[in-house]
């Protein structure tokens, strides 16, 4: 039997396609298999080790016991979009209609998964910047679509805006961006939205914005990009509870946009999951309606938690860049004498009892060759977790 079609392109999209035809293992699968096998320290995923708040796990409990078990709505639950409509307003100021511009959604990367198969046609263009979240590739790759990337280089991993104009063309149909951004942990300056926005204009070109990690970010404020001027009318707006309430595996996404931009991609999504998480709808609800001190607590605990991780990195010897959001931090490899990143994932856990994952995981070809030593270290583990891990990769530089 010959399969082909949209699972090559999909393959092709993430990196995934080898020269004959069979799709390879992500690294990340293969990292975390390495650290189950060796029992290494996993810094490479990106998932919390501890649970999120009691009100709101206990709000899931009540609504399984309640009886809300069967299918949501289609657009999710009345009392979730009005939450997330609410969260809007009281964060940042944008008036959303929770009946026709939110869109709950199994995760954000459903959400970009239907945004990305509702908007673009065969041929279009997407402009995002690289290194890239790996689900990016692939979902430009299944719905037919060009991949135009942007490097963003050390220091600080902002990208030059000369090359984004460069990258932004009448081809675009839609400029994907992300911030705080995975894997860099870097926050795009307002320059740099603005231009973004001034090029969608000049382009006529949609902006979708992921910002799973809108409140874990330190000591600079997140920006939504829907927030600038003449960005609303043009933009849709991704996030999700996972990252907020250390809820990952609950995956309840949501999406703001235009009505009309809503309708058209509810018109896949309905298609992809139909609907999910029904008890954990209202949870997530419960969790955007909790105090500023607890968001801004959990921003706090995640920043001491970089610190420590951070400064443990520089003691082993790594070069060590700023994060100023995310879960994650980038090191360097290269002063410890590792040139690639991908043989020194490969040797960690034996080297040190620590799983991290090589940058190159993110970027194509042509951006790997200039990283190649840089590595991805995750901070979203338990301080004691933390504590261990970067005294055993103290022992790298003796």
């Amino acid at each position: 039997m010959t399969v082909s079609g949209a699972w090559k392109r999909a393959a092709s999209g993430a990196g995934l396609l080898g020269a004959d035809g069979a799709i390879a293992a992500t690294i990340f699968a293969e990292m975390s298999a390495l650290a189950v096998r060796t029992g290494a320290i996993n810094l490479g995923q990106g998932f919390p080790d501890e649970d999120g708040p009691a009100e709101v796990l206990d709000a899931a409990v009540a609504a399984i016991r309640s009886g809300e078990n069967q299918y949501p709505p289609g657009i999710g639950i009345p009392d979730l979009r009005h939450a997330i409509a609410e969260h809007q307003q009281r964060c940042y100021g944008l008036t959303v209609d929770p009946d026709r511009e939110v869109l709950v959604t199994a995760g954000a990367t459903e959400a970009i998964a239907a945004t990305l198969l509702a908007l673009l046609q065969p041929g279009d263009e997407v402009v995002t910047f690289e290194p890239y979240y790996d689900a990016y590739g692939a979902l430009i790759g299944l719905a037919d679509a060009r991949h135009r990337t942007v490097p963003l280089r050390l220091p600080g991993f902002q990208p030059d805006l000369d090359e984004l104009r460069d990258a932004v063309t009448d081809r675009t149909r839609i400029i994907l961006v992300n911030s705080p951004h995975n894997p860099t942990g870097t926050v795009l300056s307002t320059e740099v939205l603005q231009t973004i926005v001034e090029l969608a204009h000049e382009h006529d070109a949609i902006i979708v914005t992921d910002e799973v990690y809108e409140h874990l970010t330190f000591g600079v404020p997140h920006v939504p990009i829907a927030t600038l001027p003449g960005a609303r009318e043009r933009t849709v707006s991704i996030s999700s509870g996972g990252k907020t309430f250390n809820a990952t595996g609950w995956k309840v996404g949501w999406l703001t946009a235009p009505a009309e931009l809503v309708t058209a991609i509810l018109a896949v999504k309905q298609f992809l999951t139909y609907v999910n998480g029904a008890p954990f709808q209202p949870a997530i609800a419960a969790g955007l309606r909790l105090g500023d001190d607890y968001f801004t607590g959990i921003a706090s605990t995640l920043r001491r938690k970089k610190d420590l991780l951070s400064d443990g990195l520089r003691a082993a010897g790594f070069g060590v860049a700023a994060s100023d959001g995310t879960y994650f931090v980038v090191a360097d490899a290269a002063p410890l004498g590792f040139t690639d990143a991908v043989a020194f994932c490969r040797e960690l856990p034996d080297l040190a009892g620590v799983v991290a994952v090589p940058l190159s995981a993110f970027c194509t070809d042509e951006y790997a060759a200039g990283t190649a030593s840089l590595v991805r270290f995750a901070f979203c583990k338990r301080t004691e977790v933390l504590e261990r891990a970067t005294a055993q990769l103290a022992g790298l530089r003796r």
